[in-house]
């Protein structure tokens, strides 16, 4: 067994529901930093038999990446149902739903500077 099929496997499984991760995010917590589009061959070959939640990897700047009439309607439904907001071009506000793998920490949310209350 490869291992590192066996890791990006294991990180996808391990997605949370209503969150997403980049396919770059996941190569590079699996050990390969270029390894981006070994992990779509991973998705693409092995997401039934190992019954992975492909819908949530997407690309870098946080669009789905299947073409239109080969993935792109069932990936974006998927993801709705699941409460990501996914605009009809298949953009993802990473800064809201990109889930921090093990190990990362995301960047703090800015708080609102401007007066609370009415």
């Amino acid at each position: 067994m490869d291992p590192f099929c066996a890791a990006v496997r294991s990180l996808i499984a391990s997605i949370p529901t209503g969150t997403v991760a980049t396919y770059g995010q996941i190569a590079r917590l699996a050990g390969k930093p270029r390894g981006a589009r070994q992990v779509s061959w991973v998705l693409h070959s092995q997401s039934g038999k190992y019954k992975l939640p492909w819908q949530r990897v997407i690309g870098v700047k946080g669009r789905i990446s299947l073409p239109l009439h080969r993935g792109f309607f069932e990936q974006r439904r998927l993801l709705r149902q699941e409460g990501i907001d996914v605009d009809n071009r298949g953009s993802v506000d990473l800064k809201k739903f990109r889930w921090p793998g093990p190990g990362e920490t995301l960047p703090a949310k800015k708080k609102g500077t401007g007066r609370a209350g009415p």
